[in-house]
């Protein structure tokens, strides 16, 4: 029999609904069920991105679905129904693309899944992360062990005992921490039982959580300096001297007209000159002509002196009556411009060692007058000092004066003479002292 339908009716797209992989089971009779808009909105979502993680992804949704709780409905079921709308994007698709009716168990649809998101190879690169765990040098002992439980959270399938585990996760300690946990294990971890070990460590982990430190400021060694500074103050010379460089090459460009190195093509006095030309006819008054006009329409007696419209051997000197236009030779023109950038750029080389130099100067004058003002203050230290203590003696002789007392300090006699005052009055010299200095000088 032969076919009635038209091109049109038969290149046109099927209508018919493609049923999905899953096979949904059958519900118990007088039983409805339905996803609420807010559970779709609690399910955690899958886009097959770099960072997720597909043993998290199922573990969140896993949790969401048993918090459901329907009437003639059982978990497996709810979690079939529901997974779909968990994913997005590359992973929605790879749901469509799976056969019709190949899953009916959502332990069959779980596998899947991680077979997909979660390949073997990503497992061996894990595995080999755990058995390389190092604890980093500023890293605490709980930031180490929630590292190290968090690695093994990724993978569950890693297969590795726990002896292998808690070896692995020893070696990786810095010395310090390794010396804690073999001080607080009696001697050696290796005396532990696996069990014991991991419990060990755990509750030592715990606790510097709740009382250890990290230092901020790790103390430096005598060769150890800070090169943030450094490195941004390079860079930022490097970008001044690379602006100047660029600059100066933008500058040292000759002109196309007269071939001069101080002005640009478009700013060329030549090219000034020919537009006040129409300015003064457009006025009336008809311009001068230049005798060496090098745009002119007319013959211009100017052309004949350019050196690429002579002909014979000429001297080289008979180029001195050469136009404006025509000032320098043209063999400058071939002349790069580099030398005024190399010449420019020791130049800048040379001014910034100079301020160098003046910075060290200026610094060592500074340091040369916080010295000179250390030692003045310490001598006006000792002068206020030794005032201080004169005024104390003054006082206190002042003090024995006024209430009678005897001075603290013993008062040397004033005149060094001796005298007896005898009852009727009469004051008696004594012997005369005799310097026996003098007395042995008059000997000899």
């Amino acid at each position: 029999m032969a076919n009635t339908q038209t091109l049109r009716e038969l290149t046109a797209p099927e209508l018919t609904h493609q049923p999905l992989c899953i096979t949904f089971p059958t519900l118990a009779k007088n039983t409805a069920f339905e996803l609420k808009l807010g559970l779709i909105h609690l399910l955690p979502s899958f886009h097959d991105l770099s960072g997720e993680k597909p043993h998290k992804h199922v573990t969140e949704f896993e949790v969401v679905c048993s918090s459901i709780k329907s009437p003639g409905v059982t978990e497996e079921q709810i979690r079939l129904r529901a997974f779909s709308f968990s994913l997005k994007d590359a992973a929605k698709d790879w749901l469509y693309y799976l056969p019709a009716g190949s899953i009916t168990t959502w332990a069959q649809l779980k596998k899947k899944f991680l077979e997909k998101f979660f390949p073997a190879s990503r497992v061996a690169s894990l595995r080999k992360e755990i058995c390389s765990i190092k604890q980093y040098p500023e890293e605490s002992l709980y930031d180490y062990w929630e590292r190290f439980n968090k690695l093994c959270t990724r993978c569950p399938q890693h297969q590795i005992s726990e002896q292998l585990l808690i070896q692995y996760f020893y070696e990786g300690l810095q010395s310090s921490d390794r010396g804690i946990i073999d001080a607080a294990s009696g001697g050696a971890l290796a005396n532990k039982t696996p069990r014991e070990a991991w419990l060990l460590i755990e509750s030592m982990a715990e606790n510097s959580q709740q009382f250890g430190f990290c230092e901020s400021n790790p103390t430096r060694r005598v060769n150890e300096v800070e090169t943030s500074s450094i490195q941004q103050q390079i860079s930022e010379l490097t970008s001044f001297v690379r602006q100047l460089a660029v600059g100066n090459m933008h500058q040292a460009k000759a002109c196309g007209i007269c071939t001069n190195v101080g002005h640009l093509t478009d700013s060329c006095p030549l090219l000034q000159e020919d537009v006040a030309e129409p300015v003064n006819m457009a006025g009336g008054v008809s311009a001068p002509r230049r005798p060496y006009d090098p745009y002119s329409n007319t013959y211009n007696p100017g052309w004949r002196d350019h050196p690429n419209f002579s002909y014979g051997n000429r001297p080289q000197n008979s180029f001195s009556n050469r136009p404006p236009g025509f000032q320098q030779p043209w063999q400058q023109k071939s002349q790069p411009s580099s030398s005024s950038s190399e010449s420019s750029l020791e130049e800048i080389v040379k001014s910034l060692a100079m301020t160098t130099a003046q910075l060290q100067q200026e610094t060592r004058s500074l340091v040369a007058s916080a010295t000179q003002f250390q030692q003045d203050t310490k001598a006006g230290m000792k002068d206020m000092e030794i005032r201080i203590n004169q005024m104390a003696t003054a006082i206190n002789l002042l003090e024995s004066h006024v209430y009678g007392k005897l001075p603290s300090q013993p008062e040397t006699n004033p005149k060094n003479v001796s005298a007896l005052t005898l009852r009727s009055g009469k004051e008696v010299e004594g012997p005369k002292l005799v310097n026996l200095k003098s007395k042995s000088e008059e000997e000899i």
